[in-house]
């Protein structure tokens, strides 16, 4: 099945949520063009307020009803999924870094909390981690969402190709000092899945942190079909997910697994 991916690798105004608000408005403004194929835009991690956890009690969304009536309001707009972009979203026990699906109909899919938190971010004193994956139906595709550094973990993405995704979308906010990891894992979790891997990173700097943006759509034999500069930019790419099915049935890695010999890494 055909379907159309979209990465928004904007920069990201810290703990400026008018701004950040105003960029993806302008940014989908420019760029969008209507398409009879199923769309699914991709925007980076913590796109509504950057890492200003410092400040989470102030600017934390709560359960992140207003980025979904913002989002919401553009996909019924231009017609399209928003899937990832995480939110700063105050929670009942706290906070969290939610990445949020949304249909063409302004219509909240699921919502991910991201498992992995990343202590050299010192994410671990702000944050909640998740405990759920997000796999859902995204018009016939089956698609899941993980966030940055949830890539590290090659059991957890592989948790989900066992599930039958097909495309996996990754928000992040991955600096430049890492650049190199990350093109290589992405490539990896693409290859040793067979699967899409539909990837959005931020671009810009925060305090002395750059983040050099190399966002990556990736096809399940590893191929690069969209790879971004280093400053904003929006890549459309038509991807095919029959691609998935010929690649698993050339390369019979699921059935040729041995997991009863993988149980010490319980």
């Amino acid at each position: 099945m055909k379907m159309r991916v979209a990465v928004l690798q904007l920069d990201i105004a810290l703990g400026d949520k008018k701004k950040n608000y105003e960029n993806i408005e302008r940014w989908m403004a420019a760029t969008h063009t209507p398409s009879d194929l199923p769309t699914a835009v991709v925007l980076p991690e913590l796109w509504n307020t950057g890492y200003a956890l410092s400040r989470a009690k102030e600017l934390a969304d709560p359960e992140g009803h207003d980025a979904q009536a913002f989002l919401g309001g553009l996909a019924k707009k231009y017609g399209v999924w928003f899937v990832g972009g995480t939110v700063l979203v105050s929670t009942g026990s706290g906070f969290a870094n939610r990445a949020q699906v949304i249909d063409p109909k302004g219509n909240l899919v699921g919502h991910y909390d991201k498992v992995h938190l990343i202590r050299l971010m010192e994410e671990e004193k702000y944050f909640t981690a998740g405990r759920q994956d997000l796999r859902f139906d995204l018009e016939g595709v089956q698609a899941g969402v993980v966030i940055c550094y949830d890539i590290r973990f090659c059991e957890w993405l592989r948790s989900y190709a066992l599930q039958g995704t097909e495309v996996l979308f990754v928000s992040a906010q991955w600096p430049t000092a890492r650049a190199d990891h990350w093109r290589a894992l992405l490539m990896a979790r693409a290859i040793e899945n067979q699967m899409y891997v539909v990837a959005c990173n931020r671009c810009g700097t925060s305090g002395d942190t750059h983040f050099g943006g190399g966002s990556m759509v990736l096809g399940p034999k590893g191929e690069v079909l969209f790879e971004g500069g280093n400053g904003e930019e929006a890549g459309y790419v038509v991807i095919d997910t029959d691609e998935v099915t010929r690649t698993r049935q050339f390369l019979t890695v699921f059935k040729d697994r041995v997991p009863e010999v993988y149980k010490k890494l319980v």
